[in-house]
């Protein structure tokens, strides 16, 4: 069986996928290197997250046998997704609780440990890259995220366009301080104060208990809970901080465009273009008509599962063999993928991954 891909203007500028990062590599001299991916935890993971966990623990094994340097793989598990979502029927908004307050403490970590840590340890066996786990919540928490945060605030109008290009308007959650953990959605209802250097107000409406504030410190108060690209934002800010460590942001290719308003963001709150995150764009797994695969929409009724995919590509836990046996086959189609740039930087159809993910280890596929 054979991989034909076509050429590209970035695969033909390559001869390694790895030397997409040389230019940050050579500029920062750093001392480790560090592949940096996030999913959301809403359940079972999909074939696309797996292929780009697996992507990041690949690519940092070539980097260190290449470069000589130590490697990790950390995983952000995004525990800030949506878990309930109601209307409030006075004011018509919309209103989310995220799975950090469904579950609690406890119950993220159980998910975790039950859904992805299996794979990556699998991984990390195999290739001697150690990996770290850090949830949403706990990143929030931090003193570094909080003051960071606080620190952006008065730069913030400069990027609201970039964060929000539609409105302008960056959503920040707080959830209801009140133990019920409810949050407006789109937050058309909160409003932020920066009081002083270290310390913030934050006013919104709870579904439940009406008008509340909460107060944001580096080392205290509310909960955190920012947009997506906001979020990112202020993480990728707060990775300046680490000296000697280049972080890699390991994402899917659909991820693309998202990057490129984050990076806009960036540069309007005062970062330069060398100081922007280093990137890699894994494949991205589609369906017939050229979309992303979709667990939600297939799982809603508004798209079919693809003609040549199988069950486990939208529950992992469907592959039908062992956690390692599954490992094993995202390890051997990482190596098909990375043997060559025209084969990384493309996408695939789910008809296309099945073939591969069907090939043992050591077949001669080219």
């Amino acid at each position: 069986m054979t991989l034909i891909s076509p050429n590209t203007v970035l695969a033909n500028a390559l001869t390694d996928v790895e030397d997409i990062l040389a230019p940050r590599i050579r500029a920062s001299k750093p001392q480790r290197i560090a592949l940096v991916v996030g999913t959301q935890i809403n359940g079972a993971p999909h074939a696309g997250t797996s292929l780009v966990q697996s992507m990041a623990f690949a690519t940092a094994a070539r980097l260190r046998d290449r470069h000589g340097l130590p490697v990790e793989v950390r995983f952000s598990a995004l525990d800030n997704a949506p878990h309930e979502l109601v209307t409030d029927q006075v004011s018509g908004h919309r209103y989310q609780r995220a799975y950090a307050q469904a579950l609690g403490t406890d119950g993220i970590a159980q998910l975790v440990a039950s859904l992805y840590q299996p794979l990556f340890d699998a991984l990390s066996e195999r290739l001697a890259v150690p990996y770290d786990v850090e949830t949403y919540s706990q990143q929030q928490a931090t003193g570094l995220f909080r003051s960071t945060w606080l620190r952006v605030l008065p730069r913030l109008d400069a990027a609201s366009l970039w964060l929000a290009p539609s409105t302008g308007v960056p959503h920040l959650r707080v959830p209801c301080p009140h133990s019920c953990g409810w949050a407006e959605k789109y937050a058309q209802r909160t409003r932020v104060e920066r009081t002083s250097r270290g310390l913030a107000r934050v006013s919104a409406v709870c579904l439940h208990h009406g008008p509340y504030t909460a107060t944001i410190t580096p080392t205290a108060g509310g909960y955190l809970d920012l947009a997506t690209l906001y979020r990112n934002m202020v993480k990728e800010l707060a990775a300046l901080a680490e000296t000697g460590v280049l972080q890699v942001m390991v994402k899917g290719t659909d991820w693309m465009p998202g990057s490129l308003l984050v990076d806009g963001a960036l540069q309007a709150v005062g970062l330069t273009r060398g100081q922007l995150p280093a990137r890699l764009f894994c494949p991205m797994i589609v369906a017939e008509t050229g979309a992303k695969l979709s667990k939600s929409l297939i799982r809603s009724g508004d798209a079919s599962l693809p003609a040549g995919a199988k069950p486990w590509m939208l529950d992992t836990r469907k592959w039908p063999g062992t956690v390692g046996e599954f490992a094993d086959r995202l390890l051997n189609l990482a190596e098909l993928l990375l043997s060559h740039p025209r084969h990384f930087f493309r996408s695939y159809s789910a008809a296309e991954l099945s073939r591969l993910m069907s090939l043992p280890a050591g077949s001669p596929t080219t």
